[in-house]
């Protein structure tokens, strides 16, 4: 594997400080790209003037390694309108991938491996230890419910975002920690 994946984005600097008193939110991702290399060259491009890209904090791989990429006291970009109270963590996942917005795509069949669930539940245990306000957990899906023209048929609206989606294992990962699901798969449990 790669060692650019054990370090910070090189953008990291760049990015917004903020206190880390001010994150009070934990939002779940999936990658939806075929491996976690994948996405670090994803999280590298650049898409704003400032001189960065769109990136969560921490990513987990399948293999159940976990990584930081963006310091916890910058803002990163990886969910619209909750960047600056938030801390996002990637789950290397294929969700809809390649075709993440053609009409036939909207269902996400690869699932999350135990490791990667246990790795992801001491990430999140050693966030709430580290950030005093963690108080609240979703999907990147409850926060971003925009709809777009399907790739193949623009009459039909889908989805942006639907990540991590229904194969994420919610009820295991809300007995081990603490924190309030306020997303609509978590009100079901």
């Amino acid at each position: 594997m790669s060692e650019s994946l054990k370090f910070l984005l090189p953008y990291n600097n760049k990015l917004k400080k903020r206190s880390t008193e001010d994150v009070e939110l934990l939002v779940i991702h999936c990658t939806e790209l075929p491996n976690i290399k994948t996405a670090r060259e994803y999280g590298e491009k650049i898409h704003y003037q400032s001189g960065t890209g769109n990136s969560g904090h921490y990513y987990v791989s399948k293999q159940g390694d976990s990584y930081q990429w963006v310091e916890n006291n910058r803002i990163a970009h990886h969910v619209k309108d909750h960047n600056n109270n938030s801390v996002g963590i990637e789950l290397d996942n294929l969700g809809r991938y390649p075709n993440w917005h053609k009409t036939n795509a909207q269902v996400m069949h690869d699932e999350y491996p135990p490791t990667q669930i246990n790795s992801l539940i001491e990430l999140i245990t050693k966030l709430q230890k580290q950030l005093p306000n963690l108080k609240y957990i979703t999907g990147h899906e409850d926060l971003d419910t925009r709809l777009i023209p399907s790739e193949n048929n623009p009459e039909i609206f889908i989805r942006r975002k639907m990540d991590p989606g229904k194969l994420f294992p919610w009820a295991q990962v809300m007995k081990k920690i603490t924190l309030i699901n306020i997303g609509t798969l978590g009100k079901k449990l």
